[in-house]
């Protein structure tokens, strides 16, 4: 059934699938579209349209002929962060929130030598104790290598660099680990619940997993009071933002950013961590690029084409962001990249299959590219580069337009430096062959991205 359910909820990319049954054997570019009417409901249009997905992400605004971002879907987030953040609102309200939050998150503000070192430091800190740990568990038990789930450690990576760093919190790593990441945890999968109408049934009496679920509300609180305290010393990356933000509009976007690095930035280095554990040759090639280097500053990055390839491959063909909806405020045509038009009545809601977009083979294929659409290949992007035709084959990992990824330059600071520093300490294998998804807030390898991993040699 191509709806939401109680029985399918959890399987949010097969819903999206369903909607797109029997297409290609379709002809005509309606074979990525899907619009339903049915009486005594809102219009929608399902699309997995690379040029009609960019058409709508790019007249996303307020005015005639503009979109909203649909805040339906994300009321569950909303109830987990609060409504007035980068996230939620639209209009003048976001753009309040995008102006204010500009010095702090932007490309200028983040891609420094000093941030870069800042961060750097918390990565070698986390990864020489989980090397000690290693190191101890090899000697005992006279093995070489370990079988282990990465998604966890990346994870605490994340939110560690996040915390210490950008945020210039005083947090135990201990209680990051312990209390503060499993509090986020549920929140999250709360969220989920919540926005499908699962969580909101009234109960006759508090359940246990009602008093778990104030608990970790109640850390969450505290987590952010911590994030929120170094600010007024103004010697953390967030301090950067508009002194008029109100208090409160800050704390709740002290938790979108929190909530983010555990979901999407995690989601980011996993994907990738999980390609490179399947593509042995991909991985040698990135450990060539960065044996060298010894600090992860702004052009040692540059100066390592092939990990950049990697990341971008890895959020065309496996986007945290899968799943980003609009709406038409009113009466709106659309047109798309080569003149086509769509008409999109007031009140219609425009899911945006991002998901599969960026695997369509018409525009991602051997025809386009050389490499199959579905298949991971960091090698496409010379291709692309050296053709000029990088904006013909854009993919919609960080979403596209005004509305944008807020964190998207936070992500990528913090993606290129895990999953270059862990190529460089670590070989590691996928534990199974398989590289299947999971997805909620965003979309994570299903295994975990469980490996065999054994310290470098060389």
């Amino acid at each position: 059934m191509p709806f939401p359910t109680r029985g399918n909820y959890c399987q949010p990319l097969d819903i999206l699938a369903t909607f797109f049954a029997k297409a290609d054997a379709e002809k005509s570019r309606a074979k990525h579209n899907r619009y339903l009417e049915i009486p005594g409901f809102d219009p929608v249009l399902v699309t997995r349209d690379p040029e009609v997905v960019r058409a709508v992400f790019t007249a996303t605004g307020v005015g005639e002929g503009r979109l909203d971002r649909d805040t339906m879907p994300s009321t569950g987030i909303a109830r987990a962060t609060g409504s007035d953040t980068l996230l939620f609102p639209n209009g003048p309200e976001w753009q309040t929130h995008r102006k204010a939050s500009a010095k702090a998150v932007g490309k200028t503000a983040l891609f420094t030598d000093e941030v870069f070192e800042e961060f750097e430091q918390t990565f070698r800190i986390n990864v020489e104790q989980r090397i000690d740990e290693l190191k101890h568990h090899f000697e005992s038990s006279g093995k070489t290598e370990i079988e282990m789930a990465l998604e966890p450690e990346i994870k605490c990576i994340m939110i560690e660099m996040l915390l210490l760093n950008f945020f210039g919190a005083e947090v135990d790593p201990a209680d990051i680990r312990q209390r503060y990441i499993p509090a986020i945890d549920k929140i999250i999968r709360d969220t989920i619940d919540y926005q499908f109408n699962f969580a909101r049934f009234p109960r006759k009496k508090s359940t246990r997993k009602d008093l778990e679920l104030e608990e970790a509300f109640s850390v969450f609180e505290h987590l952010t009071d911590l994030s929120m305290a170094p600010r007024a010393a103004g010697v953390c990356a967030w301090a950067r933002v508009d002194q008029k933000w109100a208090d409160e509009d800050l704390r709740n976007n002290v938790k979108v950013f929190s909530a983010g690095a555990l979901e999407a930035t995690t989601s980011y280095a996993a994907w990738a961590m999980s390609h490179l554990a399947r593509n042995t040759q991909c991985q040698s090639r990135v450990f060539r690029e960065v044996r060298s280097i010894d600090s992860f500053k702004t052009d040692a990055i540059d100066q390592a084409p092939w990990l950049k390839n990697v990341l971008r491959e890895t959020l065309r063909l496996t986007p945290s962001l899968y799943f980003p909806t609009r709406r038409s405020v009113t009466d709106t045509w659309i047109t798309a990249a080569r003149g086509g038009r769509m008409f999109l009545p007031a009140g219609t809601h425009v899911p945006l299959d991002v998901w599969y977009s960026n695997r369509v083979e018409e525009f991602w294929g051997e025809s386009k590219t050389g490499y199959p659409a579905d298949e991971f290949h960091p090698e496409r992007w010379d291709t692309i580069d050296e053709s000029g035709c990088s904006k013909d084959h854009l993919h919609f990992g960080f979403g596209h337009g005004a509305r944008v990824c807020p964190g998207k330059h936070l992500s990528e600071l913090e993606a290129s430096l895990v999953v270059g520093g862990i190529v460089k300490l670590f070989e590691f294998e996928a534990f199974a062959e398989d590289n299947e998804p999971k997805a909620g807030v965003s979309t994570k390898p299903l295994d975990g991205t469980r490996v065999r991993l054994r310290l470098r040699q060389e």
